[in-house]
């Protein structure tokens, strides 16, 4: 009985200090938290660290995150990097219950690496960025030796000492203690999350306040004939709440137009320039229908939208700062652009300047930049993959030489220039669809920006290729939708499409993956006709 009773003690004791880990863990994170609305929000360690492992991350497993969690790729790390806290801490309690002080030092050496994941970041601020991790592990290695302490300080009973292996460790000592300070980590994380939510409120109040002027050059109205009406068709204008959303932001930047502020700079600048937003939206503005695509989106992939926007044409800025293009002397042949939170994306300066509307834009679909898409201002230029074009939130522009820098992703083995492939995309019916016999309308979209689709053709199995009906074309930065009346026989069929851009290239059937600039090959779908 003596056993059992020993064993069944060191099994709670042992299931107690893994309780103790976690709640040493929460503390860390709660009070980091907390500490961080102090410094800023992207300072805290799960922000921090989970920057720091999409930096390091090889371009081949960020793509498979984006291909199989999509617009949930962060959310699955920040759960990831969660998880793996929780097992850290777990062991490290069960650690802390032979080797106290072992313990604690591991906690310790855990937000060490928290505040240097913070502090080498791209965006960082400072050595302050630390001082989150930092001191949330200190308090989290405090609680975790205490913790301890209560199941390992043998009590007395009846004047006589208990051995440490008995069951006379302080349990009601614990007991208060683990649930203070569960109660006390609590509210340090609820105070840390208020605080840091106030600190965007200026940024929230900025953007409700803003007023976009009409454009000095509007948009063409978007042809009655470019939206099809086929079921199953996206519509041709991207909703901005279904807008597809790919970037590296675990927290997304909510930054204060008032004091945002632009600089440009760099070689073959004859003068530094620096803009705010108010500047720009004093300019003439010019508004635009652009198709944007990400370079991660395979064939048929969703990342593809289009909208409407307004901003500053880019190359009218970079004039008044004297650059010139490669093709007329300038000194400069790459735009590094830099957004707030350390992104960097590299853009040749001669397709900015060749007379495409490239633009620093403010507005999209009549409404400011939403903050997932970069409010306050962000930079696109039609034809180039967004990795190499559409940096959000953006806060620099430095005129330098493919040469001299790398940017963030060509430094992940993407490539340096990423002009937009020929592609097109079966929408409806739906793959492992079962359309009725009879006709059967196929149809989706196709792009080609700054070159335009000419034609799109279908193929039915191993047969001929066919052209599909195209709809009206609104711009050659656009997409554009096509349809195809197919006459259905039961049983099984493959449908493939491709299409000819404005040059006369034929889209090819080679497939290709997204690394390194991006995906190509024929879009097909396979279906049962009943």
């Amino acid at each position: 009985m003596t056993t059992v009773r020993i064993t069944r003690t060191a099994l709670t004791r042992g299931t107690l200090a893994a309780l103790s880990g976690l709640l040493a863990g929460f503390a860390a994170l709660t009070v980091a938290e907390l500490v961080s609305a102090a410094v800023r929000p992207e300072a805290s360690p799960v922000t921090a660290v989970g920057g720091a492992a999409i930096d390091r991350t090889p371009a081949g497993v960020k793509d498979f995150a984006i291909r199989n969690f999509g617009e949930n790729d962060k959310l699955v790390l920040q759960l990831g990097i969660v998880l793996t806290l929780a097992l850290f801490a777990v062991a490290v309690g069960v650690l802390a219950l032979r080797h106290r002080r072992t313990g604690s030092a591991a906690v310790l050496a855990f937000g060490a690496v928290g505040a240097a994941s913070a502090v080498s970041r791209p965006d960082s601020t400072g050595i302050a960025d630390g001082l989150p991790s930092l001191v949330g592990a200190v308090a989290g290695a405090a609680l975790l030796y205490v913790l301890i302490g209560r199941l390992t300080r043998p009590r007395r009973i009846a004047g006589e000492e208990l051995e440490e292996n008995e069951s006379g460790w302080d349990r009601r000592g614990f007991l208060i203690a683990a649930t203070a300070a569960a109660a006390a980590s609590t509210v340090a994380g609820a105070v840390g999350r208020t605080l840091n939510g106030r600190s965007a409120q200026d940024a929230v109040a900025s953007r409700e306040a803003a007023r976009l002027p009409a454009p000095a050059s509007p948009a063409e109205p978007i042809p009655a004939g470019a939206q099809l009406r086929v079921p199953g068709l996206p519509p041709f204008t991207t909703p901005n709440n279904k807008f597809y959303r790919v970037d590296t932001a675990l927290v997304i930047p909510k930054v204060d137009a008032n004091s945002w502020r632009l600089r440009i700079h760099g070689k073959g600048v004859r003068r530094d320039l620096e803009f705010t937003y108010q500047d720009l939206l004093d300019r003439p503005l010019i508004e635009r229908e652009i198709t944007l695509c990400c370079v991660s989106n395979e064939v048929g992939g969703p990342y593809i939208g289009h909208a409407r926007w307004i901003g500053v044409r880019l190359a009218d800025l970079l004039k008044e700062a004297g650059v010139k293009p490669p093709s007329r002397g300038g000194k400069a042949d790459q735009i590094i652009a830099r957004s707030v939170d350390g992104m960097t994306l590299g853009t040749p300066v001669e397709d900015v300047m060749d007379g495409r509307d490239a633009m620093l834009a403010v507005g999209m679909n009549g409404e400011p930049l939403p903050f997932v898409h970069g409010f306050p201002v962000r930079m696109l230029v039609p034809g180039l993959y967004g990795y190499v074009s559409a940096c959000k939130w953006i806060e620099d522009i430095e005129l330098t030489t493919f040469d001299d820098y790398d940017a963030y992703w060509v430094k992940r083995k993407w490539a340096r220039k990423a002009p937009i492939k020929t592609q097109s995309r079966i929408d409806t019916p739906k793959p492992f669809g079962r359309p009725e016999a009879g006709t059967v309308m196929v149809a989706g979209v196709a792009w080609a920006q700054h070159r335009g689709i000419e034609k799109v053709e279908i193929r039915v199995d191993d047969g001929p290729w066919r052209p599909a009906q195209l709809a009206e074309q609104d711009t050659v930065d656009t997409w554009r939708q096509w349809s195809y009346p197919w006459k259905a026989t039961p049983g099984g069929h493959t449908l493939t499409v491709r299409a000819t851009d404005g040059t006369g290239e034929v889209q090819t059937e080679k497939r290709t993956k997204t690394v390194p600039d991006g995906a190509s090959g024929w879009h097909s779908v396979v279906v049962t006709v009943d």
